[in-house]
């Protein structure tokens, strides 16, 4: 993969929040390649959306080590906090909740990632605070 595509597409993710057809299609126009290979590209990499997605946007790891650390407990207390299941995003367009595989921090488990912040050791308790702090 191109390094400077995924940088572009990373631009674009940060810049409106997700990656629409139209800016795949100009990015596509300006580096002379097939739209299909930037969309490939938006669409493999769990960080991108080519939807519309929250302000901000809550990632809970679903893999074994964060489920062995009790992380059914804080799944269950993120969905009641947000009042959302993986996949939705708040009709206030201010938050989108998403599943996600390993966010490489196993030896905290289990972690919850809000934007760009990683929390590990996360408790059901600290579920609240941390969708509050400084949003």
């Amino acid at each position: 993969m191109n390094d400077d595509i995924v940088a572009q597409l990373t631009e674009i993710n940060k810049r409106l929040g997700y990656i629409p057809r139209a800016e795949v299609e100009k990015l596509a126009r300006e580096l002379k390649i097939p739209a299909a290979k930037i969309f490939g590209a938006a669409t493999f990499y769990s960080l991108f959306s080519v939807t519309p997605r929250g302000k901000h946007v809550v990632r809970f790891c679903e893999d074994a080590p964060c489920h062995v650390a009790g992380g059914r407990a804080v799944y269950d207390a993120i969905r009641a906090a947000l009042q959302l299941e993986p996949g939705q995003t708040s009709a206030d367009g201010a938050w989108t909740f998403e599943m996600t595989s390993c966010l490489g921090v196993c030896g905290v488990a289990p972690v919850l990632m809000v934007d760009d912040d990683v929390y590990g050791n996360v408790t059901p308790e600290r579920v609240a605070e941390i969708l509050t702090a400084d949003r």
